[in-house]
């Protein structure tokens, strides 16, 4: 079979994965004009971020070995009819749970989307051009991140909110339309899809974050909250009793009998549900409290979305002075100390100006986070288990943000609402000081972290992914 054109087939991954990462925080900015439009309280803004996230993280382990049985081309193509029709049903959400059911399947045909951009492309490149190919894709989701907050802000001011999901449409349709002539179908080695311990960790998680989003508006021992989550633990813990047990694992878990690959993973959790949690309360905080436009507040916080675009890069030649180690715990100080600065220097009357140097702080943290984690991901699993190694590390973020809007969007109900600016500021402080908390013990953490193996040393840098980023 002849190789496929690579400029061709880069346009259509390359365009699909910006629209994916640009979807993940796309949104946020355009979550003040939602609760108004639709009269959403703050349970269903968490929903509306957390329904796409949860079915992406649940979905994309199981999306991959899907794809490797069943054609890579052909799985794309659905993925990308999914996301396109589910974007058109969230823009024509005529209420608050419309909205975030169709969020629900757009993170779906997300999750089937994201991890097949990469080897679809890798298959078309020729192996001396596969430095610049993948130096290409990673430029593609992090514009897509850079650029998520200041074009939601502009799309949401210049027209409606409904506008951020209608854009996805025509895109979508145009890649639909060249995929099949631009594309070429390939395969992986088979693997038997373990559906039950899908099923089990999706309703688990959904039990639990459904407790916690919950439990300010019904009271936290109340049957439906309690319910929710002693069965979320016992679904839980029912999982991963499963893949102890089973043959062929959707989470192989002897992975985690490595203490650092366990304590890695352990960092990114904890890193997505302190930054990212605190991200969607934060861009609330900047145009409900200090009444910036949506544009406004995408463009102002450039110096925290767009830092690790600049950073980044810069992190190679760090990791082999200090080592993985002692980057990753700079990395988390950073967030820490812009996180704390916030959370003492925020108030109703707060200028924009003593936010930048913490927006910069936490920017340089998520800059310097990412390339080393990644790089330890894969030096500590199993190297015939790398790429199954890198998507669980890539679900297991996108659970971390999951609750962390749950849990600090609970702090932040259980103390404060969105009737004053007073009144929002009150529960954002203890949200972002839980945050804080967080950090500083990842912080600690990270230095636990042993040396990577010797064959590990050897492992590229990679680029963050787009399932790193923000939901």
């Amino acid at each position: 079979m002849n190789r496929p054109h690579p400029l061709r087939t880069f346009i259509i991954t390359g365009t699909a994965l910006f629209m994916v990462a640009l979807d993940n925080l796309i949104v946020t900015n355009a979550l003040p004009d939602i609760r108004t439009d639709l009269g959403a309280g703050l349970e269903g803004l968490e929903w509306t971020v957390n329904a796409y996230t949860l079915t992406f993280a649940v979905l994309l382990l199981p999306a991959a070995a899907i794809a490797d049985r069943w054609g890579r081309r052909r799985m794309f193509i659905a993925g990308l009819a999914v996301f396109t029709a589910a974007s058109a049903a969230a823009a024509l959400a005529p209420d608050i749970g419309t909205l975030i059911a169709a969020r629900a399947v757009q993170g779906a045909g997300g999750a089937i989307v994201l991890p097949l951009t990469l080897p679809i492309l890798d298959a078309a490149v020729p192996p001396a051009r596969r430095g610049i190919a993948l130096a290409a894709w990673s430029m593609m989701s992090g514009l897509g991140v850079a650029l998520g907050p200041v074009l939601g802000g502009a799309v949401t001011q210049a027209a409606t909110w409904q506008w951020i999901f209608w854009i996805n449409v025509p895109v979508g349709a145009v890649l639909l339309a060249l995929a099949p002539g631009f594309l070429t179908e390939s395969r992986g080695a088979a693997k038997r899809l373990d559906l039950a311990g899908t099923v089990l960790i999706a309703g688990g998680v959904l039990g639990l974050v459904l407790g916690l989003v919950r439990a300010n508006e019904h009271g936290w021992t109340s049957a439906q909250v309690l319910g929710s989550l002693i069965g979320g633990g016992v679904l839980v813990a029912a999982f991963i009793v499963r893949e102890l047990r089973t043959a062929e694992p959707v989470l192989p878990m002897r992975m985690f009998r490595s203490r650092g690959f366990s304590l890695v993973n352990v960092l990114s959790l904890i890193m997505s549900f302190a930054m990212f949690g605190a991200t969607f309360l934060l861009i609330q905080f900047m145009q409900g409290v200090l009444r910036m436009s949506p544009l406004d507040a995408g463009v102002r916080s450039l110096p925290w979305t767009g830092m690790p675009l600049l950073v980044a890069p810069l992190t190679a030649p760090l990791i082999a002075r200090i080592g993985v180690r002692n980057v990753l715990a700079l990395a988390l100080a950073f967030q820490t100390a812009g996180l704390g600065w916030l959370a003492a220097v925020l108030s109703p009357t707060a200028s924009y100006g003593e936010m930048v140097p913490a927006f910069v702080l936490a920017g340089i943290g998520m800059g310097l986070f990412f390339p080393p984690i990644a790089r330890a991901v894969l030096g500590f699993a199993p190297p015939e288990l790398a790429g199954v190694a890198s998507g669980v590390s890539n679900s297991l973020r996108q659970f971390g943000t999951v609750l962390g809007i749950a849990v600090l969007g609970a702090v932040f109900s259980a103390r404060g609402d969105f009737t004053t600016p007073q009144a929002f500021t009150d529960g954002l402080q203890p949200a972002l000081w839980l945050a804080v908390a967080a950090l500083a013990a990842g912080t600690a953490a990270a230095l636990l972290v042993p040396a990577l193996p010797a064959h590990a040393e050897q492992v590229p840098v990679k680029a963050p992914e787009p399932a790193e980023t923000p939901a």
